[in-house]
């Protein structure tokens, strides 16, 4: 299985929130951005393996800014790591206000997924090369997250 490179499955993902998407304090709701880290992710990791992929966590999903009505919502999403059948995708949100340029770090999440053949059992994901120092250091990021994850795992059972 050949390796690919994270630029060949990284994304830019943009949307204008509407008053749909926000609550009565005039927030968006949490959940909308939610979403939008999942669809983002979840177009990563089908970009790498060309196959389906499903949400298996979403680690360390934190919210620094509020979003309001009229703001371009940016969602930087790209692989920071891969193991056998996962992968983990780190996805940056970035608010802007259009009236005054204003952009701010909104949220950030580690969301990881699984491949999966088309009888939706786990399958063998491609390896992943990393070009930049900036990818070498999220990468060994993420695998710190991936051994607290299977720690905790494991405390649990």
């Amino acid at each position: 299985m050949e390796a690919k490179r994270v630029r060949d499955s990284s994304l830019i993902m943009t949307q204008v929130m509407t008053p749909q998407d926000v609550n009565r304090a005039g927030n968006v709701h949490g959940g909308v951005i939610m979403k939008l880290i999942d669809s983002a992710a979840g177009a990563v990791a089908s970009r790498h393996v060309r196959k389906n992929a499903v949400t298996a966590s979403i680690d360390h999903l934190n919210f620094h800014h509020p979003v309001f009505v009229g703001d371009l919502v940016t969602l930087k999403a790209s692989l920071n790591m891969v193991g056998r059948t996962s992968m983990e995708i780190g996805v940056r949100v970035e608010s802007e206000n259009l009236m005054t340029g204003e952009v701010r770090h909104t949220a950030t999440a580690y969301v990881t997924y699984v491949a999966l053949d088309k009888d939706g059992s786990p399958v063998v994901v491609p390896p992943l090369t990393l070009d930049t120092d900036e990818e070498i250091r999220r990468n060994r990021e993420a695998q710190i997250r991936r051994d607290i994850r299977v720690r905790e795992k494991k405390k649990r059972k």
